[in-house]
């Protein structure tokens, strides 16, 4: 039976380029997922007779939401609702699911790298029809709902069975649980020449995996192992679990520090990969060779012809405005167009569905290409393999060959976490204040040729962002960036990214913080960092 349930708005409910994150306990809050849900299904213009993609990253209060939602759905009259078995399904999944069933829009849960647990993170963010976030358009429209709504429709009945899979019915809605892997491994193999992984892998070729106790467990375990033949073991933290065993699934060097001890070890293997919570990010590691997700991008562009799904080359390539200059110069080199465009992965999905770009990435290890609309951290990993397995290098001689073609971005990016937000926007303001009289000013030997807040018009829509970020450019060869990020829960994070170019190859192999030292100082002098956020150096360089 339908119902109608009375409801009040609730503050605070605007979405990010992720989607509405909050502590999990927000969201078990009376009505707050439930308000967030019901404005989400206006803003699409109802889901009545439409099909729904639902899942999660299997952190806490998953499955809970994923029948909360469901009863939703039917209350709201879709027509069905295609759900991951045990709630599970990567982002990049998801995308797929959308895409290869043709369904209307999707509903993710996850708040992406943040921890999980009854005392973390919890996030939700809705999907489009082709797969990929909703626009901008649509989050301020779901916005707008959830300071006015008064009422949500559920229906009255009882939870399904998510460990079975096949059909139910929930009122109007047909409730089907499917296999969370299998559309997504099928993908895969259009793309990769697993053949040529498979001989790698069977001629001694070793890697490590760490799911990191997140979605792509399940995802990496039946296709590096189950297909490929990569050895029993591989794949390690393999078990989604609702706290991510207590750890960060963020796949950088400081959280994903066993895998990186192992890479850095005498024994290494060959290959050293990790995903996050949601399955939407990567990090590449080589033996005792660590790879920026901004060279990862660039080196993928090089090579992407290697791989069965882009032998004919690539349309062009697009990053997010903080991520380094390395693609672009791989783009110029290959005669192809490369964008720039804001921090949000729902900025490439006009690029990639005109077929102006084929391959996409942001410094954040999130890289991905027109086959889905989303980042895909176990894709990169696939394609590497690819590539490894053609060319015959390891990666640090990949890498090396590549830096001599296209010379050297040293690239690093200095978070400031946990600051207060007031402050930090004092900062930024201060900053955007400043930037009308830098060009031509010199700072540490170096002269500012450029300083702008960036903005960005969408060449094939000509919606506009603004405000996306301080850019302090030094010619070709080095830029400072500021950014204020959304993707925590408590107070702001200040991202400060620099990136210096090296094209003399006796200088490729220097130590980055070494190399970006100037450009530190440069961005803490102009900045003001420690007199606004009272903060001696930051809290995590990656």
């Amino acid at each position: 039976m339908t119902k109608t349930i009375d409801t009040q708005p609730i503050s605070g409910q605007r979405p990010g380029t992720s989607g509405l994150r909050a502590k999990t306990r927000a969201f078990m809050e009376p009505g707050y997922l439930e308000n967030f849900i019901q404005a989400g299904f206006n803003a699409l213009g109802g889901v009545e007779g439409k099909s729904l993609v639902l899942g999660g990253d299997g952190r806490f209060y998953n499955e809970r939401a994923i029948q909360i939602i469901m009863k939703m759905a039917a209350g709201n009259k879709a027509a069905r609702v295609v759900v991951g078995r045990e709630g599970i399904l990567s982002t990049p999944a998801a995308s797929a699911e959308i895409r290869v069933r043709g369904c209307d829009a999707g509903i993710i849960l996850s708040a992406s790298h943040n921890p999980g647990g009854e005392n973390e993170d919890f996030g939700v963010k809705f999907n489009i029809s082709n797969g990929g976030p909703a626009p901008e358009s649509v989050t301020d429209a779901i916005y707008e709902f959830t300071t006015t709504i008064t009422t949500y429709q559920t229906h009255d009945a009882d939870d399904v069975d998510l460990s079975a899979l096949g059909e139910s019915s929930m009122g109007p809605t047909v409730i089907e649980v499917v296999d969370p892997v299998e559309n997504y491994a099928k993908l895969m193999r259009t793309l990769f020449d697993y053949d040529a992984i498979r001989a790698m892998f069977a001629g001694g070729f070793k890697m490590r995996f760490d799911a990191m106790h997140a979605v792509t467990g399940p995802y990496a375990s039946a296709i590096l192992e189950g297909e490929l033949g990569a050895a029993a073991g591989t794949v390690f933290n393999g078990k989604p679990l609702p706290d991510f065993g207590g750890g960060h699934p963020d796949p950088n060097p400081v959280h994903a520090h066993q895998l990186m001890k192992e890479m850095f070890s005498a024994d290494a293997p060959e290959l050293g990969a990790a995903s996050d919570g949601d399955g939407d990010r990567n990090m590449i590691v080589g033996r005792h060779c660590y790879v920026t997700p901004s060279d990862s991008l660039a080196a993928l562009a090089a090579n992407a012809h290697l791989a069965p799904g882009y032998a004919d080359g690539l349309a062009g390539v697009a990053r997010s405005m903080p991520t380094s200059r390395a693609v672009d110069r791989v783009a110029q080199a290959l005669g192809i167009s490369a964008f720039e465009t804001p921090t949000g992965w729902k900025f490439f999905g006009n690029l990639l569905d005109t077929n102006k770009a084929t391959l996409c990435g942001e410094e954040s290890a999130g890289t991905s290409s027109n086959h889905v609309r989303e980042k895909d951290g176990l894709w990169a990993v696939l394609l590497w393999l690819n590539i490894l397995a053609a060319r015959g290098l390891s990666v640090a001689e990949l890498m090396q060959d590549h830096w001599s073609r296209f010379g050297r971005d040293y690239y690093s990016r200095h978070d400031y976490e946990g600051v207060d937000k007031a402050a930090a926007e004092a900062l930024m303001a201060a900053l955007r204040d400043k930037l009308p009289e830098l060009p031509g000013t010199p700072i540490n030997g170096m002269t500012v040729t450029a300083a702008d807040d960036f903005s960005y018009t969408d060449p094939v829509d000509g919606s506009t962002s603004a405000k996306q970020g301080v850019r302090i450019v030094f010619g070709d060869m080095a830029r400072v960036v500021f950014r204020l990020s959304g993707t925590g829960t408590v107070g702001a994070t200040l991202r400060v990214y620099m990136e210096k170019f090296e094209d003399d190859p006796s200088q490729q192999n220097e130590d980055t913080q070494q190399m970006l030292s100037v450009l530190a100082d440069a961005a803490q002098s102009l900045a003001g960092i420690k007199e606004h956020l009272s903060r001696d150096a930051p809290d995590v360089m990656t």
